[in-house]
């Protein structure tokens, strides 16, 4: 049977401390020593700052550097996005970070205009699939998620996670489209949120972990840290698809850059 422990990590993040963050994180897994994959929220490092300036790390800097550590330390994969820079342009960028210490990268698509992202940042052209003990897993933060074109499984993922920052006043349409994405893609949905607050919004989190019928298999705690363990179960997930093909029956569509 092909299984895959997971640990979904919704912690309040302190603005632009970055060690603090990354030692608080630390603190939470070292709780769920057994897990095989940690998955942090959207810019876990920083805070969601849509002026980068003074917060930004270089490509790989500081907060890669711990992701890279607290794999190894674990013997598991780590996932999170980080504000990073590279030249002049700057990215909200997320590392797949294996236990050996080799990484992949998603830079995200989908800028969040309403918010001022698109000013700063770059957006990424890239759909990124990563391949780990067995599951395929399709990378994706925040925004992504309104965005049900750019994610449809092709058949060639299994999960798909996304990390967010998403306030309190649209916490409803958070938890109905994490659904949807499960739903439609016959896929396990990670959702991974923050709680606190930054100089703009409220967070109470809705971290969710969500199977391929589309429910909530596991859910954090509203307005408090908590840490959600779920179990990828690819046989399981591999005989609904097979009784109940949907995904044999998509449309064909090609993606164009912007």
């Amino acid at each position: 049977m092909k299984t895959m422990n997971i640990s979904l990590l919704q912690f309040d993040i302190k603005w632009g401390e970055t060690k603090k963050n990354c030692d608080h994180a630390e603190s939470l897994m070292r709780k769920h020593k057994e897990t095989k994959l940690f998955v942090l929220p959207e810019m876990f490092s920083t805070g969601f700052c849509t002026n980068p300036r003074g917060y930004a790390e270089e490509n790989e800097g500081y907060s890669f550097r711990w992701m890279q550590k607290m794999a190894k330390v674990f013997n598991s994969a780590v996932t999170g996005s980080v504000l990073t820079y590279e030249g002049d342009r700057f990215f909200n960028r997320l590392y797949f970070v294996y236990p050996n210490g080799e990484a992949k990268c998603y830079d995200k698509r989908h800028l969040f205009t309403f918010g001022g992202e698109d000013k700063y940042f770059t957006p990424g052209n890239d759909r990124v699939v990563v391949e780990y003990e067995g599951v395929r897993i399709l990378l994706q933060v925040c925004y992504d998620l309104r965005f049900p074109i750019f994610s449809r499984n092709r058949n060639d993922y299994d999960l798909v996670i996304y990390v967010a920052n998403w306030p309190e006043s649209r916490i409803n349409a958070w938890k109905i489209l994490l659904k949807a994405r499960a739903i439609e893609n016959q896929c396990y949905v990670v959702g991974v949120n923050r709680v606190g607050d930054d100089p703009s919004c409220h967070y109470i989190g809705g971290t969710e972990f969500i199977n391929s019928y589309g429910e909530a298999l596991m859910q954090a705690r509203d307005n408090e840290e908590d840490i959600v363990d779920g179990i990828i179960d690819i046989n399981k997930l591999q005989t609904f698809r097979k009784h109940f093909p949907v995904l044999n029956d998509a449309d064909l569509f090609e993606l164009k850059n912007k």
